[in-house]
């Protein structure tokens, strides 16, 4: 009897773990035709679970580098609003000493000129002071606070630090996010260094007083407008660079993007045809498998003696 009762229970539980095997296999096909991934577990596939890590890593590094190549776009956009801004301002002053240099004008006329010059040039320090998103100045470097401040008697001094700082836009590619202050305001004229700033109040400080000789001073400073137009059409080409390379390395990320949705796909996809497949075997199997211990369990060596 002993043995007849331990050849039953092994019976049983045979047919319960094959049974059960089966039920555990069909749930995980029905969970992977669920989810679209055919990796439960890294057991499932060593291999095929190493890339696809390999392949996740990849994309959130990529969504980092999105956020810092729109974080750098929108700096530079601000920048080249700025510097069309700051031409406008050149232009204006430009036109004002080219008609203080007339001859013709009285003093009052120059001082009215004078007036307006320093009135552009609390502008572009102003505009130099511009904040970008994240609060900081524009034209300031990577400093937290203003780009320039100007003493008790008005004269501009940089304060911010010397370089815009680089962004990473992934694969060893990165991007200045903008420029500062004396990458344009401070140029050379015929080999002399100038800085806008401090011509603009030179000029208007002469109109005003009537020292030294406005006309000349006006006329001298009609070069240095000139080369600082110039500086900042450089720095507007710059920039324009500068985003055109982000939107060629963005053009590229999703290029990869999309190259590494086929490989995930094929790596840890669903084969939708092929699990189908699976699935339906392993229920015909399932219930031909409890059908057939159901019938076997009714069997007793009654029946077969009988």
């Amino acid at each position: 009897m002993t043995f007849i009762s331990n050849a039953t229970a092994a019976f049983y539980d045979r047919a319960m773990m094959g049974i059960g095997d089966l039920r555990a296999q069909a749930e995980g096909l029905q969970t992977s035709l669920a989810s679209g991934q055919r990796l439960a577990r890294s057991s499932d596939d060593p291999v095929g679970a190493s890339r696809m890590r390999q392949l996740t890593r990849a994309d959130s590094l990529t969504k980092i580098d999105t956020i810092n190549a729109q974080r750098a776009s929108g700096d530079l956009s601000l920048a080249d609003g700025a510097l069309g801004t700051f031409a406008s301002y050149i232009t204006r002053a430009k036109e004002l000493a080219l008609a203080a240099a007339n001859g013709t004008l009285t003093p009052d006329q120059r001082a009215g000129i004078g007036a307006e010059i320093s009135a552009i040039r609390a502008n572009v320090i102003a505009l130099a002071n511009t904040r970008d998103a994240a609060g900081h100045a524009l034209f300031g470097g990577e400093t937290a606070g203003g780009a320039y401040i100007t003493d008790a008697v008005g004269n501009a001094s940089y304060i911010g630090t010397a370089s815009a700082g680089d962004v990473p836009l992934g694969d060893g590619q990165t991007v200045s996010r903008g420029l500062t202050g004396p990458e344009f305001l401070n140029f050379t004229v015929g080999g002399t260094p100038a800085d806008m700033l401090a011509s603009l109040k030179l000029l208007g400080d002469a109109l005003q007083t009537g020292t030294p000789d406005p006309q000349t001073t006006a006329h001298g400073l009609l070069d240095t407008l000139d080369a600082g137009l110039e500086a900042v059409s450089t720095a507007q080409t710059v920039v324009g660079t500068r985003m055109a390379w982000i939107e060629l390395t963005a053009e590229r990320r999703t290029a990869m993007d999309e190259l590494r949705a086929g490989e995930e796909s094929s790596v840890g996809g669903t084969d939708i045809a092929a699990t189908v497949a699976r699935l339906q075997q392993t229920m015909t199997v399932l219930e031909a498998s409890q059908a057939s211990f159901a019938r076997l369990a009714q069997l007793s060596l009654f029946d077969l003696l009988h």
